[in-house]
């Protein structure tokens, strides 16, 4: 603890000596996983430039979807306000979610290579050698902020090569890392706070919802980028970090210039976030937090005697949380869908494609489909994260105690499994429920959109669990390469969001499982898709569990 101090100090060591080295190994542990999020994420914004080139080819059609898209309270909400109708004022308007993707990787990042080793003990036991008190934070934040200046080197040659002023480009790519580094240092300040991960994590994600709405309040107060303050509750975008980079305006042709400055206020905030999470972290003692922990009861409750209720308390604060934001997309969702309507009434030509396509109800098919498609894959994340809560609880050692007793291994997986299956399926029909509900007040058919939406939802639970069985396979044949279930999920994600605009080939598309359930979805699709995956699932399952009877825990 504490006590580690006093050798460090009368050999000299300084308290960021050994920096490198973790830093190298903080690399080589996500040496998968980084470079996807950073190249993914980086292109993401050329395949919104594909799109919008395609839908409005000129500058007459982009103007015109800009007057009837800048006014739109719901697309504000998601998007923030739309400043001019240039092809690169729309790509990043239509990017704004990408300061929030950034920002919650970014500080998931630090506290998996902070917090979470603590948690696990290594980090004592690195402390234990000739390594600085502050190396360990100060090689997260390291390799967290070399990953987003990464990221933005990646979407400025993106947007530049797609023919796009640099200047923006460059612009562009500083927004979204600006926006990574900002909650870097909120997951470092985070992790400093309690002795959990999970309760870290929870803080630094409250953080960054909080971030979001202040943004969103503050655009609705009549902020736009030509004109400066004009609203009364603007100031709360100018306090939100994710209002604060996205005023440096990429591409800001009607006010003259990109608002450079405003990166410097971004990297005041960052090194005093930096700041106070080295003074916190010289304050606590190793693998303590700042905020005492909540005793629990002497004596367990009767009920809590099977691997069942086990899990159940350890999944309980998961669920709750991801139930709760999948109403709250399902709310804004539901929301956008009578803005989608508006826009074809407003756009004779967009209004053609989409007759073609069955009209108005061919449109809201298509939405339903690409929005359920989106919250298919945000559920297999969560699906991934609970068949994996396996592996953490077989690392940390607490798997071996509750195999010891009459409980065979089967039954602790499929106590796990339960919400693996039922948690993601709950979440996925809880916002299709909510999103058909909310179209339905405004569309007059409550009921009608409400079932719709629920079957829209649940054509996408295939794929959801086929994502699930992968990762259950790699954790019971090849523990060592479970962090492969999240390759595997960003994969789905690149060819899901940006598969169509960068024309890929047909049989890389059909790679990702949602490609199929979203075309399988509807009352006259084939079947044979969803039959196809729920068979892959089953197998995939069971060699899992067949993987895990019959090799070591824990893994050597």
């Amino acid at each position: 603890m504490t006590g580690l101090a006093g050798p460090r100090a009368l050999t000299g060591t300084g308290v960021l000596t050994g920096v490198g080295v973790l830093a190298r190994l903080a690399l080589r542990r996500d040496r998968v996983l980084l470079p996807i999020w950073v190249y993914v994420i980086g292109i993401l914004p050329v395949s919104f430039a594909v799109t919008f080139a395609d839908l409005y080819p000129t500058a007459a059609d982009r103007a015109e979807f800009a007057r009837t898209s800048a006014g739109n309270a719901t697309f504000m909400a998601l998007y923030g306000p739309l400043s001019g109708s240039s092809l690169g004022e729309l790509v990043v308007w239509r990017g704004g979610f990408i300061p929030v993707i950034t920002g919650l990787i970014s500080l998931l990042v630090v506290i998996r290579h902070t917090r979470t080793e603590e948690e696990a003990g290594r980090r004592e036991l690195v402390g234990s050698t000739v390594v600085g008190r502050q190396a360990g934070l100060a090689a997260a934040l390291v390799v967290t902020l070399a990953a987003n200046l990464g990221l933005a080197v990646v979407t400025a040659a993106a947007l530049s090569l797609r023919g796009l002023p640099v200047a923006g480009s460059v612009a562009a790519g500083l927004e979204y890392a600006a926006a990574g580094w900002i909650f870097a240092g909120v997951g470092a300040v985070a992790a400093q706070l309690t002795t959990s991960a999970g309760a870290a994590r929870g803080i630094a994600t409250v953080a960054l919802a909080g971030s979001f709405a202040a943004r969103v309040l503050g655009d609705h107060g009549g902020f736009t980028v030509p004109g400066g303050p004009g609203g009364s509750w603007e100031w709360l975008s100018w306090a939100s970090p994710i209002g604060l980079v996205q005023r440096i305006g990429p591409y800001a042709a009607t006010s003259g210039a990109e608002r450079w400055w405003v990166l410097a206020v971004a990297a005041g905030l960052v090194a005093a976030l930096v700041a106070a999470a080295v003074a916190l972290s010289a304050r606590r003692d190793l693998g303590a937090g700042l905020l005492p922990d909540r005793l629990g009861r002497a004596e367990a409750a009767p009920a809590f005697g099977s691997p069942l209720a086990l899990t159940w308390r350890l999944h309980r604060g998961l669920l709750a949380g991801w139930l709760t934001g999948f109403a709250l997309l399902g709310l804004v969702f539901g929301g956008v869908a009578a803005g989608v309507t508006d826009l074809v009434e407003d756009n004779p030509g967009l209004g053609d494609v989409f007759t073609r396509l069955g009209g108005r109800a061919g449109l809201i098919d298509a939405y339903l489909a690409a929005i359920m498609s989106i919250l298919g894959m945000i559920a297999a994340g969560y699906a991934i994260q609970a068949v994996l809560r396996l592996r953490a609880e077989e690392a940390a050692g607490r798997a071996e105690p509750v195999l010891a007793t009459a409980v065979s291994r089967p039954r602790w997986a499929a106590s796990h499994l339960v919400f693996a299956a039922l948690g993601p399926a709950a979440a996925m029909l809880l916002a299709g429920a909510v999103t058909g509900l909310v179209y339905g007040l405004t569309d007059g058919g409550v009921g009608r959109q409400t079932a719709r939406g629920l079957g829209w939802a649940a054509a996408q639970l295939p794929a959801v669990a086929l994502l699930a069985a992968i990762a259950l396979a790699l954790f019971g044949l090849l523990p060592r390469l479970w962090a492969m279930s999240w390759a595997v999920l960003a994969a789905c994600l690149f060819i899901g969001l940006v598969g169509s605009g960068l024309n890929l080939s047909h049989w890389l598309l059909d790679l990702s499982p949602f490609t199929h359930t979203t075309h399988a979805s509807g009352g006259s699709a084939d079947p044979l898709p969803l039959a196809s995956l729920c068979v892959l699932v089953l197998a995939l399952a069971a060699v899992g569990l067949a993987g895990l009877r019959r090799r070591d825990i824990p893994t050597t």
